[in-house]
């Protein structure tokens, strides 16, 4: 409800720090894109093709990333993923993992995958790893306003919408309250001006844990195990909670959406319950 979908020439930017979920989050938008028949491509300049699939098979069979990495699985997993498999293989989803692509050659690529199969979302992951025409290779400000504005002619161009993933800077660590800003925007250069919209992903579970004090022992004070009991209330309050933080929309309202978080198919969801209370975003 908060962003209304996605729309035809938009370039949306989904940025967050390390670890945050950001190829997550995209790949469940463009699995749930590819279930509702809208054919998606997935450019993955980060992750191999096997390794992306070894997500979304983790993600849509139930079972974990390290189990399936680790060859862990039960004789009833097997049979999941093998369902899981098949469903996936019926999926109009396209995986193109060439690494070190420049923004000239995505360009012609998504355009191929338009004539031959009418894609209407393209997912780039992510953008810092695109390299310019070369030309602003001594500035790399000028070569990132390169390609983010070649993403936003592409998403005019083909009529679909382009989500391009995003690092954020360092600064974010730096501070108190680690809830990105447009500020952060990594090497930002016109990315922000460029955008229709601009998500990010906060989880506060990820910044408490850096917090953990250490475990009491039978012979700690009593201080030491308030403090940690806080920690751990605190902690459990805020596990598996995330925070899509819809930073800008040209086109509509900002806000914050709740959405629940499952490392271990690094899986998001939407709550179940209309309780939002505490996302670890106050």
């Amino acid at each position: 409800r908060k962003i209304g979908g996605l729309s035809p020439t938009h370039l949306i930017i989904l940025a967050a720090r390390p670890a945050m979920g950001k190829t997550g989050l995209a790949v469940t938008i463009g699995l749930n894109a590819a279930k509702a028949g809208h054919r998606t491509a997935i450019f993955s300049l980060e992750m191999s093709a096997d390794q992306l699939a070894t997500r979304i098979l983790a993600e849509q069979s139930g079972i974990s990333s390290e189990a399936l990495r680790m060859g862990k699985i039960s004789r009833e997993d097997f049979q999941q993923l093998s369902f899981a498999s098949q469903r996936l293989a019926e999926l109009p989803l396209y995986i193109d993992d060439t690494p070190a692509l420049s923004i000239a050659a995505l360009r012609t690529r998504a355009r191929r995958l338009k004539r031959r199969h009418d894609i209407g979302l393209i997912v780039v992951d992510y953008l810092q790893l695109l390299q310019g025409s070369g030309r602003g290779q001594d500035n790399r400000v000028n070569e990132i306003s390169e390609i983010s504005r070649g993403l936003k002619t592409l998403a005019k161009e083909l009529q679909v919408p382009v989500i391009a993933l995003s690092q954020l800077s360092r600064a974010v660590e730096q501070r108190e309250d680690k809830k990105p800003m447009l500020s952060d925007l990594r090497e930002s250069g016109s990315i922000e001006q460029d955008a229709d919209m601009v998500w990010f992903i906060y989880r506060g579970d990820y910044y408490h844990e850096a917090l953990r004090p250490e475990m009491p022992s039978e012979t700690s004070s009593e201080a030491d195990k308030e403090k940690y009991r806080v920690w751990e209330d605190r902690y459990l309050e805020l596990r598996n909670k995330a925070t899509l933080i819809v930073a800008k929309q040209r086109h509509g309202s900002t806000g914050n959406v709740p959405l629940l978080f499952q490392s271990e198919y690094t899986k998001f969801t939407s709550p179940s319950t209309k309780d939002y209370s505490d996302y670890g975003y106050e």
